[in-house]
């Protein structure tokens, strides 16, 4: 079976080949073949320094960050070992040693070098 896109509008992977296009059954969307080369899917993440940060690098917090839910803070200069990249409005899933599992915005923190 060939590894087929999946829909760049609604993320479906049921996609499939129709001659030289690409059609979606589920939206209906419909994309040639080489526009794929203009589809970028790789989100690129920068810390609030601009430095490109990926799956096991070591950060750092720049601000106080106050945790939803509880009375507890995440103090500035607060070093993170190993995080995660995901998708979506907090775009970075790590654990805090004395508070646990966390998701963090990537503006608030620098890569430590």
């Amino acid at each position: 079976m060939r590894n087929l896109p999946k829909c760049p509008k609604c993320s479906s992977e049921f996609t499939y080949e129709d001659g030289e296009i690409f059609i979606c059954p589920e939206c209906g969307h419909e994309w040639e073949k080489n526009a794929l080369a203009e589809i970028d899917d790789v989100k690129v993440v920068k810390d609030a320094n601009g430095n490109v940060l990926n799956d096991g690098d070591m950060i750092t917090v720049i601000k106080d960050l106050k945790i939803k839910g509880s009375s507890n803070v995440v103090k500035v200069g607060t070093k993170v070992k190993i995080i995660r990249l995901v998708d979506g409005d907090h775009d970075i899933d790590c654990r805090i040693e004395g508070v646990g599992a966390m998701q963090l915005k990537s503006e608030f923190v620098k890569k430590v070098v």
